[in-house]
């Protein structure tokens, strides 16, 4: 060789070396950190230079090179693995008290020990196992009977998401990771147009192309399907650094692996279940079918005490619902004005039942999942109803457009009082800037009169649309300067009904401070916001004279919420609101909660207590420290004054020793106290 053609192919091979690392760092930029910085369109020239490269040096091609995703040639046949950590099932519950029974029991299991929570999503996928060895991929297998697996390493080659190799400092000599194959519904969208113009049969859902191609036989299939992988669990790992679910999530992404995403971690089973019905309403913002929630034990330690029976773990159960979908039409979309002003497309569909339902129109949400799922006037798509949510469009079935059907123009204007629309600068919903509009007003007043606002009794929506109509109500004061002429008057108000909902409105006004805040419907306040914020302040008084800085220190508020609430209280709208609710004698103040006099032998301290104690329970406990003017934390940081440990302490207190937090005994913490 030629010294000319030597620094040709060192160059070549710097070139290649870049490439590859350049392209990883786009890979965790888009499937990882879902924040991609540059354009599809300069990736795929990265790779096609890759490509070219490689052509030209075969012997430069490695294995882990981003260009060997897809494989040559079909296997010849599925050859079985057995898994070195077996892939159990998940214990199932339909039932809220099934759910409680659950997690009394593992409770019970570690009797004293504080239990963290985790939620997230069950996806409606294909289970696998995928070990890295050095960093390496090596093996992908199907979950099979739980101990012996099809090998699929062909396969998940052609997953977006799965790296051939794994970046970052510090990767696991061994790492085994448990994750979801699936396919996204815009994906499948895609793929049916493409079938029925290849004359190829459909597909009816996302679940069945991922299960069927994952176990293909020529991996060049499995390619065009574009199936897609999430990690959702641990199975056998030799130099993981994590000690919890919530830090392995973490440390997966920081080599280059997509963890599931909308995971929260809560310090309680009641505040993880009550999280689930409120994560159940987000379902329709995201493009992969979704059959359960998953509640897990946090601690790594803990999982491994609590152990498994023959077919299920202890520490882990699914939340399931029952899916059912339908077929129907879209005649059109119209926009719904809320009482915080959000514009909201709604389809009115061909009437379908579904799972003993008439199902008739479904919330399109915003403009950003209209143009998502690009659902038209007259198009054919499909609408799930799973369990207690509220039905909502899965996709569009594209290849049932037998026109072109022209793309819904969101108004520029408010449908409802004509004022120009305005796009939230961070968020998603265009809203209309007039609070005096007709819409928002309804709106406002029937959320005002609900059970967990003021509980007005007799004042329902077909009243409240005649009070705002008639004029006799446009702002909340208003309700309480009703008279008897004025309601008996309304269409279908006779004495009685009027004597009931005059008498109604009079005994809303001692709800008090907490119920006032939630009806207020203030941005991001709800009713365990305004619950700790009355508590807290303990008057309207107190919180309007409250810094913005007083606001976001509140535990259980943060900046985002003092914000909000500090410019209601400080708007010419939000002080004259409570100006006139004021002057109407609503009660305006809460039972402050109890600060020991002198602040407390704790006042200003952070507690975290791990392990079993001998005295105390851990409810007695907490009140113990927060009677003194502690503050009772479920997780250790810098800024932890003491970790109070009993016996069989666990990470909690590893986490204390590497921060250098003091630890304290029990007996020393009854010094502190006595």
């Amino acid at each position: 060789m030629t010294a000319k053609a030597n620094i040709i192919m060192t160059s070549d091979a710097t070139r290649i070396a870049e490439l590859r690392t350049l392209i990883r760092v786009h890979d965790q930029k888009y499937y990882v950190d879902a924040a991609p910085v540059i354009s599809d369109r300069e990736y795929d020239q990265f790779m096609s230079e890759l490509k070219e490269l490689e052509a030209k040096h075969s012997n430069l091609i490695t294995p882990d090179s981003p260009t060997q995703r897809i494989g040559d040639s079909p296997v010849e046949e599925l050859t079985q693995i057995i898994h070195r950590v077996p892939m159990l099932s998940i214990e199932n519950s339909y039932n809220p008290e099934e759910l409680k029974e659950f997690a009394a029991r593992t409770e019970k299991a570690l009797p004293g020990e504080s239990i963290e929570w985790v939620v997230e999503l069950k996806i409606d996928g294909v289970a696998v196992s995928v070990i890295y060895e050095m960093g390496q991929l090596v093996r992908a297998v199907t979950r099979g009977n739980g101990q012996l697996g099809d090998d699929i390493t062909h396969n998940i080659k052609t997953v977006i998401g799965v790296p051939l190799s794994l970046i970052g400092d510090g990767v696991p000599p061994v790492l085994e990771f448990r994750g979801e194959v699936y396919m996204t519904n815009a994906d499948l969208v895609l793929l049916n147009e493409k079938q029925k113009r290849s004359g190829g049969p459909l597909y009816a859902n996302t679940r069945n192309v991922a299960a069927g191609s994952i176990r293909l036989l020529d991996p060049r299939i499995c390619a065009e399907r574009k199936l897609r992988l999430l990690v959702h669990g641990v199975g056998y790992c030799e130099g993981v650094k994590a000690q919890t679910h919530m830090e392995f999530l973490k440390e997966i992404g920081s080599y280059g692996l997509p963890p599931t995403p909308m995971v929260e971690c809560f310090p309680s089973f009641a505040a993880a279940l009550a999280h689930c019905d409120e994560l159940i309403e987000k379902l329709h913002a995201i493009d992969f079918e979704v059959d359960g929630l998953v509640l897990k034990v946090n601690r790594f330690d803990q999982r491994e005490r609590l152990g498994a029976r023959s077919k299920s773990p202890r520490w882990l159960v699914a939340y399931k619902f029952e899916k059912y979908e339908a077929s129907t039409k879209v005649n059109s979309i119209w926009i719904s004005v809320g009482k915080s002003g959000a514009l909201t497309p709604v389809a009115e569909l061909e009437p379908v039942e579904i799972a003993g339902t008439t199902i008739s129109r479904s919330s399109l949400h915003n403009v950003e999942e209209i143009e998502r799922k690009d659902v038209r006037e007259g198009d054919i798509v499909i609408v799930e109803k799973a369990g207690k949510v509220i039905p909502h469009i899965v996709r569009v079935e594209k290849h049932e457009r037998k026109t072109d059907l022209p793309k819904f123009e969101f108004p520029k204007s408010c449908p409802e009082c004509g004022t120009p629309a305005v796009k939230e600068e961070e968020g998603v919903y265009i809203r209309c800037p007039n609070l005096d509009c007709p819409a928002q007003v309804r709106g406002r007043l029937r959320f005002f009169a609900t059970r967990n606002a003021m509980d007005i009794e007799g004042l329902g929506d077909k009243l409240v649309d005649q009070l705002v109509a008639s004029k006799l109500v446009v702002k909340f004061g208003d309700l309480y300067r009703l008279t008897f002429e004025q309601v008996e008057n309304l269409e279908r108000m006779g004495t009685k009904s009027a004597d009931n909902l005059l008498a109604g409105i009079q005994a809303s006004k001692k709800r008090g401070l907490a119920r006032l805040l939630n009806a207020l419907a203030i941005r991001h306040v709800g009713q365990r916001v305004a619950q700790i914020l009355a508590q807290h302040f303990g008057s309207i008084e107190a919180m309007e004279a409250a810094s913005l800085e007083a606001l976001s220190e509140v535990e259980g508020v943060g900046h985002i919420i003092a914000q909000s609430v500090f410019d209601y209280l400080h708007s010419d709208c939000g002080s004259q609101t409570i100006a006139d609710l004021q002057a109407q004698g609503l009660d305006m103040t809460a039972p402050k909660k109890v600060i020991p006099a002198g602040g407390g032998k704790l006042a200003g301290k952070t507690i975290v207590v791990t392990g079993t104690l001998q005295k105390y329970s851990r409810d007695e406990i907490k009140e113990l420290i927060e009677r003194h003017g502690g503050k009772a934390s479920s997780s250790v940081s810098k800024k932890t004054d003491f970790v109070l440990a009993g016996a069989e302490a666990g990470s909690k207190l590893a986490k204390a020793q590497e921060l250098g937090v003091k630890v304290i005994s029990e007996e020393e913490f009854d010094g502190l106290i006595a």
